[in-house]
């Protein structure tokens, strides 16, 4: 039986849906917790590491598949691509969870930044305050979205160009050696 090589379409899809997947599963822990309003600093970085776990298995995949060569912009796209794919599950997630989970979401997001900005400076104006919960209730969804996709493909470049300057290897090199 032949082994069958896996695509680069197959590679992004895979590990970006399994991403994404876990990414929701540590958000649905966190706010299991009660930690969804003032996440610890360590759901971020156990986040960004599973991430990058990700791409490199990926681009190593597809490096594999491909008689071990790899073009820095192969790796590029793949880790682009897996970023992608989890940030729009990332994003349905996030999109069912402030509306159906928790449909109070944006107005206790707005009321636990009210609750910082009067500790960090007491004397804010209510006015100030109110032109901040404005701004939440207004353009949540526009950032959220933006947001999302714009930090992970970010996130998803510089770990593929990273990755793919240690790993890339092309015809000539595998000649030369």
């Amino acid at each position: 039986m032949e082994d069958q090589k896996s695509t680069p379409k197959q590679i992004m899809l895979n590990n970006g849906l399994m991403l994404g997947i876990i990414l929701v599963v540590i958000s649905v822990a966190n706010f299991a917790v009660g930690d969804v309003y003032k996440p610890h600093w360590a759901i971020q970085v156990v986040s960004v590491l599973i991430m990058i776990a990700f791409i490199v298995i990926g681009i190593k995949k597809l490096k594999e598949s491909n008689n071990n060569l790899l073009s820095l912009g192969q790796a590029l796209k793949t880790a682009v691509g897996i970023s992608l794919i989890a940030s729009i599950i990332i994003l349905i997630y996030m999109i069912l969870f402030a509306n159906f989970i928790e449909p109070n979401y944006i107005e206790n997001l707005i009321e636990v930044n009210r609750a910082n900005m009067l500790e960090k400076s007491p004397n804010v104006s209510d006015e100030m305050l109110d032109m901040q919960a404005k701004g939440t209730r207004d353009y949540f969804y526009p950032f959220l979205v933006g947001g999302v996709i714009i930090w992970n493909l970010f996130l998803g470049f510089i770990f593929g160009l990273i990755t793919g300057l240690i790993m890339k290897k092309s015809d000539e090199e595998i000649t030369s050696i």
